[in-house]
């Protein structure tokens, strides 16, 4: 695993805790869950930024908002804000699963997505 790769998944881990902090945030009226807000969500966009410097973006956005979502409900689900419930825990595998597949699937050398292509 690339550094590129570390570097995202902790981006995706900040995504929860910016989306976690946002919620209770209430509002921005609260200053620790605001401040946590704000740090942790530009440490998570440079992170992003860092790792589609060598990961193609369909791949690294996908994986960073894929992650983070997951992440997210994740910890609400420990936390008991959110239920528990066998089909969100298969539908979460499920995206996870999906995510994680991506790094492993290549594209053919000299293939090009259509946001690597100029007009």
């Amino acid at each position: 695993m690339t550094v590129h790769w570390i570097v995202l998944i902790a981006s995706a881990v900040l995504e929860a805790v910016w989306a976690t902090a946002l919620g209770q945030s209430e509002g921005f009226t609260r200053p620790v869950p605001t401040a946590i807000f704000g740090v942790a969500v530009v440490l998570s966009m440079i992170g992003l930024s860092y790792a589609m410097r060598s990961l193609p973006i369909t791949v690294a956005y996908t994986v960073w908002i894929g992650l983070g979502a997951a992440l997210t409900v994740i910890w609400a689900m420990l936390t008991g804000v959110e239920p528990v419930s066998p089909i969100k825990i298969l539908l979460l595998a499920g995206l996870v699963g999906s995510v994680v597949g991506l790094k492993f699937v290549r594209t053919e050398p000299g293939t090009r997505t259509p946001v690597d292509r100029k007009s």
